[in-house]
């Protein structure tokens, strides 16, 4: 792994306090990985250009390259529309949660989103922020200029997870404020009762949005590490039981395998990108997962 690629790994980003190093050491790790990967195409405007051929559409040359080398170059990959979205931040209580002393769910949540608003910015395209609990908390209108990206950062490094979230009413709060087609990135651990959550993401799908759910749990939450008897928390009541773990370890990794697999049924079924992701994965996961979704609805 290069030196900029370290930097997809949760726990070199953890050492880097300002959010919007993060983004940028986030971004350009996973660039060099497509680089020298079979990805390479979908690098967007970060790709490498190649020198214009006869024949070649004459729409993709690249006028920047063109004034600055007189020469003309085409982009290998170029998003043929610009799409609005939405960065949704999830700030209940429950989110705040890390079994050792790494990235919370809520911090892995804002160091993905940040890096996400960093790609969307230098592709152009608009961008905006909604933060919720039991309701809508904070929010910024998309934005496409470079000092959007500031703006963004700005509010994430602010926010705090506290409280319980309401999802249903929350998520159709931020229904109501979008006046067009967009493509909502949802970050959560979605820790509630599935009912409301599926029905305010179907709503969002079904009045014409792309949805990205990035599903993110703890790394302990995704492959319980203890053994003997151990106290377990509840992050929501404050709630503690004193369990056999080594006797429920079975039982419970089918219990979030089988959450999982719900939330993934539901979401294939209304045509929504589920990305299930714990707070130990490289964050390349999640960022493929936007190129691919981006470039399908390009």
């Amino acid at each position: 792994m290069g030196n900029a690629e370290k930097f997809l790994k949760p726990e070199v980003i953890r050492q880097v306090s300002r959010l919007d190093l993060r983004a940028k050491f986030i971004i350009e790790g996973f660039i060099a990985g497509l680089h020298a990967s079979p990805f390479q195409g979908f690098s967007v405007e970060f790709s490498e250009h190649r020198k214009y051929s006869p024949g070649d559409n004459i729409s993709d040359i690249d006028w920047n390259v063109f004034a600055k080398t007189d020469r003309f170059y085409t982009k290998k990959f170029q998003a043929e529309t610009n799409l609005t979205g939405y960065l949704v931040m999830d700030l209940s209580a429950s989110m705040g949660y890390t079994h050792r002393q790494e990235l919370t769910k809520f911090e892995y949540g804002i160091s993905l989103a940040a890096a996400l608003g960093y790609l969307m910015i230098h592709q152009q395209d608009p961008v905006g922020l909604v933060a919720f609990d039991k309701k809508v908390r904070r929010s910024l209108a998309p934005g496409s200029r470079r000092s959007q990206l500031a703006n963004i950062l700005s509010l994430l490094a602010q926010l705090k997870p506290e409280g319980e979230a309401d999802f249903e009413a929350s998520l159709n709060q931020v229904a109501s404020m979008m006046r067009h087609r967009s493509l909502v990135m949802i970050f959560s651990d979605l820790l509630a009762d599935p009912e409301p959550i599926r029905r305010a993401l179907y709503r969002l799908r079904f009045s014409g949005h792309d949805v990205i759910v990035f599903h993110i749990l703890d790394e302990a939450e995704a492959a319980f590490p203890f053994e003997g008897m151990v106290l377990l928390e509840d992050n929501e009541t404050g709630e503690v039981l004193e369990v056999d773990a080594d006797a429920i370890k079975a039982d419970y990794l089918d219990e979030v395998a089988g959450f999982r697999a719900a939330y993934k049924t539901d979401c294939v079924r209304a045509r929504i990108d589920y990305v299930p992701l714990h707070t130990g994965m490289p964050f390349d996961k999640a960022l493929m997962s936007y190129l691919l979704s981006r470039q399908a609805r390009g």
